[in-house]
């Protein structure tokens, strides 16, 4: 006999094993000592008997199972056997979602940066916030250059120019991916070039001249707020080194007996190394004390195990308080304090200065340099330039070096 909505709310489990109650043409609910219900289509194919599963009752109700039943029955007939298909299309929808904008961008980003995962990874943010919850579940091959337009003209409107271009940049990085591993035909944000209004250079403040610097070095060290803050006042100008980049030091990368600092630079996706003078290590080994137990060299001071690192505003913050406004200095102003001086005042190689500003810097043949090149010379640069500003301080008079030629 067939089968009842009635008969089957009226299965009881029994308490130690499943059993099987027959519909019609192949069709079965199998009842489970939990109480589960569970479709199966009982069939053969090629003379070998086989079980298809046609869900869960009563998510999948009586009429459901045996409309599937039916369609599994008309394949059989067609030579096709319903199981073989159904893990085909299985199949096809898993390669489906790793053809998606989000899975080929997670894949490009686990393979380019070593802290993909890291929140704080700009990239990604950009991905997640801006582009994959309009784009992130469609084939990387099926989006179109006017859907894409469409997600970065948001941030255009937004009025966050330098924001939009740079997610395009980052998506045309995961398009070029999407190619290389055969998911897209090409790169469409070629399609884009010109499409977004162009962000306004901004020259980030900076003092250059000897004089200014004397007096911005005796205002740091005259900072009366947290220790930790003081102490990377101090090193911004000896280390030159981009605001993110010093706020999220961490302290396995530094080696004060070899005096270097290693890290990689997110921007240029290479290793960098910045030596460090004796007035450097003389103040993080101080700072030692006091976060050398956390990961980060200036931790969040309301993480107190230091697993977070100091805010983003906090260094501009201390600049403030010393008295100078962002329109007299930023702390990125310090890279180009340090470029003009150790070039125009010290005499130093520009090269030499490049690397340490860790800029892309190519021999005559176009290669790039490594990390390591003229390492010996930036150790002796750096220890100089750390004099030098010691000498600025105490109210030395310094002479520029005179270039010849």
């Amino acid at each position: 006999m067939s089968l009842s909505d009635t008969a089957i709310k009226a299965l009881k489990p029994l308490p130690d094993k499943p059993y099987k109650v027959a519909d019609e043409k192949g069709l079965i609910i199998l009842v489970n000592p939990n109480g589960s219900k569970y479709w199966r289509f009982n069939y053969r194919f090629n003379g070998k008997r086989k079980t298809l599963a046609m869900g869960v009752y009563p998510d999948t109700s009586l009429k459901q199972a045996r409309e599937k039943r039916d369609a599994a029955r008309k394949q059989i007939g067609d030579d096709v056997d319903p199981s073989e298909l159904k893990k085909d299309i299985a199949a096809s929808a898993s390669i489906d979602r790793l053809n998606t904008f989000e899975a080929v961008a997670i894949e490009w980003g686990v393979k380019n940066y070593t802290k993909w995962l890291d929140s704080r990874n700009t990239s990604r943010a950009r991905l997640e916030q801006h582009i994959f919850p309009a784009l992130g579940h469609k084939p990387v091959r099926e989006i179109t250059p006017v859907q894409l337009l469409q997600c970065v003209q948001k941030l255009e409107a937004r009025g966050v120019l330098a924001t939009a271009q740079r997610t395009l940049r980052v998506c045309g990085q995961v398009f070029r991916y999407a190619v290389a591993t055969g998911r897209a035909d090409r790169d469409i944000t070629a399609d884009l070039k010109g499409a977004l209004k162009t962000p306004k250079t901004i020259n980030f403040a900076s003092l250059t001249k000897p004089a200014e610097v004397a007096v911005l070095l005796r205002a740091i060290d005259g900072y009366t707020g947290t220790f930790t803050v003081r102490s990377a006042l101090q090193l911004a100008p000896l280390l030159f080194v981009r605001n993110n980049e010093l706020r999220q030091a961490e302290w396995e990368h530094i080696d004060l007996i070899t005096k270097e600092w290693r890290f990689f630079v997110s921007k240029t996706q290479q290793e960098h190394i910045v030596p460090l003078s004796i007035q450097a290590v003389e103040i993080l080994a101080k700072l030692h004390a006091f976060t050398g137990h956390g990961r980060y060299v200036f931790p969040n001071m309301r993480t107190p195990n230091g697993d977070t690192p100091m805010s983003g505003m906090a260094l501009s913050i201390a600049l403030r308080i010393t008295g100078y406004t962002k329109d007299q200095m930023t702390i990125h102003g310090f890279r180009a304090m340090a470029r003009t001086i150790l070039d125009e005042v010290l005499g130093f190689r520009p090269d030499f200065i490049e690397h340490q500003l860790a800029h892309a810097v190519r021999d005559a043949n176009g290669r790039a340099y490594n990390r390591t090149s003229h390492i010996a010379e930036r150790h002796k640069m750096m220890q100089s330039w750390a004099d030098y500003l010691d000498a600025l301080k105490n109210g030395a008079q310094v002479l520029p070096f005179k270039k010849i030629g």
